[in-house]
């Protein structure tokens, strides 16, 4: 019979026949005890430095690139609406149009330009975002065209100006907002994915790093029952090393955490609505020049200011406290942080004062037929006039919603900046813990094995 062919030292049967044999002797089961605690504290630090660092990643990317683009967005979405809105009060201005609404609505238009392009420059060509940019990029010069031929027209007394500014604003309400709509959409759920990322917690290294301290718990023990010596200085270094590890984890992971949380709840959430709330009173003023644009031609302008103005602030009984009444205005003021509550109930104020003002031309247009009355009301570029026309209590609460939402945005930094930092610290920290408690692991073990020499 041919003579029985021994496994090979390599093979899977090898292995497992030297590991048996190891097991049976003391300094075999030292050298495996050594083995696996220095693969588990490599492993836990490892572990731990990977997670940590994808956590880093997510978070500088919603500090750097996700929230910037969010707020970008919406940035365009405001800049094309006042450009709009802006656009409509200079018709109505006509030769008496100040420079500084031809410089605001320039500026929108520049800032809109400018904000599509970078968003363009940054996102990637997969994604489903630079649709929306693409057509945002094409039709704004097709928009600002028909605003120029609107505004030749007006200044030489064609009638044809009005219809023309009425249909730029019908390409921008159909086309441009329901675009920069849609690319703001992307863009927050960009960011919601990236601040889900940040904030996750390493379960696994968690996991990971109470296996290896029990394992370390569990060879000490062993070694007293055997030895009867208390302390191995090695082992209890490595156990130091590993549980300074685990607790910095798990000391940074909640510490992040709450940070990311607190930009997000103080800055990232109150701006998305002071955003909406911001549009609408954009939109709100836009039906209210294009009423007096339209000089009583369509009803439809004045059903959009009574939409739009019922979206942004529902009408309910005197002293009813901001935080109970419905609309977007309201829930931008119950978002709000500390910081910013004040701003967003001044700019409350001021919406319900021009709302008023509002009633005030309506009532001279409607019940006196006075239509020039109504539209010095409105807008009016006499100096004298301004300050008690609706246009400057529009002005007083986008300005008010503009500081708002500065401060929210500072907010959301002093929350959100460094812990990237803090992350990479840690993940830094966790791999030289795991190595220094593998080494120090080693030569615990390696004491015990030399009084077998």
């Amino acid at each position: 019979m041919p003579a029985e062919r021994r496994p090979s030292a390599l093979s899977p049967s090898g292995v497992k026949a030297r590991l048996a044999r190891a097991a049976r002797t003391a300094p075999g089961r030292l050298r495996l005890a050594g083995a696996v605690l220095a693969v588990l504290t490599v492993a836990f630090g490892g572990l731990s430095a990977w997670q940590l660092e994808s956590r880093a990643q997510a978070a500088e990317r919603v500090v750097s690139y996700s929230q910037p683009l969010s707020q970008a967005a919406a940035d365009i979405h405001r800049s094309l609406a006042d450009a709009d809105t802006t656009a409509a009060t200079g018709f109505l201005l006509a030769g008496t149009e100040p420079k500084a609404v031809r410089d605001r609505y320039e500026q929108d238009l520049s800032t809109a330009a400018r904000l599509i392009a970078e968003a363009a420059a940054r996102t990637t060509s997969s994604s489903p975002a630079q649709g929306s940019l693409a057509r945002l990029n094409q039709q704004l010069p097709v928009y600002a065209g028909l605003v120029e031929s609107a505004r030749a027209d007006n200044r030489q007394g064609f009638p044809l100006g009005g219809a023309y500014l009425r249909y730029a604003s019908d390409q921008m309400r159909n086309v441009l907002l329901p675009a920069a709509a849609e690319l703001t959409a992307f863009e927050n759920k960009e960011l919601s994915n990236d601040y889900e990322e940040a904030k996750s917690a390493p379960w696994a290294g968690y996991a990971l790093g109470v296996l290896t301290l029990g394992a370390l718990v569990w060879v000490q023990v062993v070694l007293f029952r055997r030895t009867n010596r208390v302390f191995n200085v090695g082992l209890l270094g490595a156990t130091a090393a590993v549980l300074s590890g685990a607790l910095w984890l798990a000391v940074t992971g909640a510490t992040t955490s709450s940070s990311l949380d607190d930009s997000d709840r103080l800055g990232a959430t109150p701006l998305r609505a002071l955003n909406t709330a911001r549009v609408d009173v954009l939109t709100a003023r836009l039906a209210e020049n294009l009423h007096y644009v339209a000089r009583g031609s369509t009803t439809k302008y004045a059903e959009l200011w009574s939409a739009t103005t019922t979206h942004l602030a529902q009408a309910v009984p005197a002293g009813t406290p901001e935080e109970s009444r419905p609309g977007s205005l309201p829930e931008a003021f119950r978002l709000a942080p500390a910081s910013a509550r004040d701003t967003v109930g001044e700019a409350a104020q001021q919406f319900d004062s021009w709302s008023s003002r509002h009633d005030t031309a309506k009532k001279l247009e409607t019940d006196d037929a006075d239509y020039q009355g109504a539209l010095d009301a409105t807008v009016t570029a006499d100096p004298a006039k301004a300050p008690g026309t609706a246009d400057a209590a529009f002005n007083a609460t986008d300005l008010q919603l503009a500081k708002a939402a500065d401060t929210e945005q500072q907010e959301f930094h002093k929350a959100a900046d460094g812990t990237d930092g803090d992350l990479r610290t840690t993940a830094a920290a966790a791999a030289v813990l795991g190595l220094l408690a593998a080494v120090a692991a080693l030569r615990g073990l390696g004491r015990r094995l030399a009084e077998y020499r």
